[in-house]
């Protein structure tokens, strides 16, 4: 596969790298689904990673976080190893991939969040009760809390999975296609916390389909076709050209229709 690549020079420092990847090659049934490939996700920013069905965006996230196991490369959360910043991680997953009949209460989703900062054997206090529904009310699902998390609609169990990460407390927030199948108002209160967690210097990054909204919801941008074609702001790198390589020249931005694509 040949690749045309038009990256921008990145000019994130080491301090500002809140996940960076280094040569990170992930294969499947003897094929590349992501091929060494560099990228560095800035603190205080939100990022896109974008690209066409297949190009392997969400296989990136889940190399990252060693749910597969990478060919080679490595991941690094603040200059250190994921082992050691594990805890500074949230993640949540597509919404396709949960087991949406196992018998939790929203609130339980929530609390597993806080299961890293209690240990096996920690208590769970009245303080963490108060946490689980802040972090609920932050995503507009208190009133829920008791509600098995299966009788949810589609929008309403992503608010859930987010309030579940936000209860990490976490530094970097991870996102597999956040807004795939909610309605107008979840996604807007989705952007809402995600800016949120943006301007109070997380590193927020989320793997996104609709490349209309990419300008208005995020300030740098990864384009992605198995190798890296573009990353920088969005300024630099969401160009025609580049999306053009990354769809096979077949698409510009402006006539992309935004319907969700399996990564």
């Amino acid at each position: 596969m040949t690749v045309e690549l038009v990256s921008h020079p990145d000019h994130v420092s080491a301090d500002r790298a809140g996940l960076a990847l280094r040569g990170m090659t992930v294969f499947y049934d003897r094929k590349p689904a992501i091929f060494s490939v560099d990228a560095t996700f800035e603190a205080g920013a939100m990022t896109a990673i974008i690209g066409p069905n297949g190009a392997g965006k969400s296989t990136l996230l889940k190399g990252a976080l060693g749910l597969v196991t990478p060919l080679s490369g490595v991941a690094t959360v603040f200059g250190d190893t994921l082992d050691a910043a594990r805890e500074r991680v949230a993640y949540v997953p597509q919404r396709a991939s949960v087991d949406w009949d196992f018998p939790a209460r929203v609130r339980d989703v929530v609390a597993m969040g806080l299961y890293g900062s209690l240990g096996l054997l920690g208590r769970f206090r009245a303080a963490h009760r108060r946490k689980v529904l802040d972090c609920l009310a932050r995503v507009g699902m208190e009133d829920f809390a008791d509600r098995q998390i299966g009788q949810l609609s589609g929008g309403q169990q992503q608010r859930v999975f987010l309030a579940r990460a936000l209860a990490q407390d976490a530094d970097v927030y991870l996102l597999d296609e956040p807004f795939a199948g909610v309605d107008a108002a979840t996604e807007r209160a989705i952007i809402d916390v995600l800016k949120g967690l943006r301007d109070a210097g997380k590193t927020v990054v989320a793997v996104h389909h609709d490349l209309t909204t990419v300008p208005d919801y995020f300030d740098r941008v990864l384009i992605l076709n198995v190798r890296k074609i573009s990353e920088g702001t969005v300024a630099e790198a969401f160009t025609d050209t580049a999306l053009e390589t990354a769809y096979g020249g077949r698409l510009k931005m402006a006539e992309v229709d935004p319907v969700s694509a399996e990564a």
